[in-house]
């Protein structure tokens, strides 16, 4: 029997429980910075959080101790619910694991953030193979498996007749938008996230899910040595600008069911109190010939096109 509503969608804004009351949330990374704010809020909100970290160091080595537990304190201490998952996003199994944490702990999943990542920040001419393909590997590969799982779960709920109101949440950056000099690989991969967002998007909307991607600027383990100045923290009276727990306000709102019909495959950049829907390739100014071009009329044209094209944004970093 098909239930009235979708799963989930009875949790929008003014419920007394919270903007997720009744929710189950998986957040990848969510043992520091963006993934830790991001699982606090949502258990503020009413949310029951899988909380998962595989503990490991700014650079993907293994740390000595995961902080998915103390999170999880943090939450329950708070009044909320929640679990630890220590497994690898990553691999086929430890994804998979994941969805299974929260469908066996709180009997389904609704939201999936992805957030897990770390960097191996290189110029390209010193970027080693190995650094390039840990970095994909987790971020964009590390994207890609628990969205493939979480989907197929959700595709089955809907088969069976229970449509879910299901939410992704990807993390991007800038650098995935603009570029970021020495940051190669993680530009790629941020980037390639995008692309997987749009597709994710266009694929699941008819099993109920609604897949976004944020672009944050925030103080974390990733940031605040990269960007020192930038993300140094304000004196004690100041707003601060760069606290990662700004971020997770519009990551909420996107993964629950008060979240609008339709707002799926967008881009939204957020970063102290600005949230700004990024707008992507599209085209621009064009000629048609209507047969073959030269080299050199193709160049021709292309320098006119380019003088009346917008002037793209600058790499991060470039000088």
């Amino acid at each position: 029997m098909t239930d009235a509503k979708p799963v989930g969608e009875d949790d929008g804004a003014g419920d007394s429980g919270g903007l997720c009351a009744g929710r189950v949330v998986a957040v990848t990374g969510a043992g520091r910075g963006l993934g830790r704010a991001h699982a606090l809020a949502y258990a503020a909100e009413g949310a029951k959080v899988v909380v998962n970290d595989l503990g490991v160091g700014l650079d993907g080595a293994p740390a000595p101790d995961s902080p998915a537990a103390q999170v999880v304190q943090e939450i329950r201490a708070a009044g909320g619910e929640a679990v630890a998952h220590g497994g690898d996003i990553a691999s086929s199994e430890g994804a998979a694991s994941l969805v299974a944490a929260a469908v066996d702990t709180f009997g389904r999943l609704d939201t999936l953030v992805n957030n897990a990542g770390f960097l191996r920040d290189r110029m390209l001419v010193n970027l080693d193979e190995d650094d390039w393909d840990a970095v994909m590997r987790v971020h964009l590969k590390g994207h890609f498996l628990p969205l493939k799982h979480a989907a197929a779960y959700w595709r089955a709920e809907s088969k069976a007749g229970r449509t879910p109101a299901a939410r992704v949440v990807n993390t991007s950056s800038g650098a995935g938008l603009l570029g970021s000099v020495g940051q190669g690989n993680y530009s790629a991969a941020k980037a390639g996230i995008l692309g997987l967002t749009l597709v994710a998007a266009a694929e699941m909307g008819r099993y109920g899910v609604q897949v976004n991607a944020i672009a944050p600027a925030a103080r974390t383990r990733m940031t605040e040595a990269t960007f020192a100045e930038t993300m140094a923290a304000p004196g004690a009276d100041a707003f601060d600008a760069m606290a990662p727990e700004n971020v997770s306000p519009l990551v909420v709102w996107l993964g629950s069911g008060a979240a609008a019909d339709g707002v799926t495959g967008r881009v939204f950049e957020v970063e102290a109190g600005r949230i700004t829907v990024m707008e992507g390739w599209r085209p621009g100014p064009t000629v048609d010939k209507e047969e073959r071009w030269t080299p050199a009329g193709a160049g021709d044209t292309a320098r006119e096109l380019l003088a009346r094209a917008a002037v793209p944004g600058g790499v991060y970093g470039a000088s």
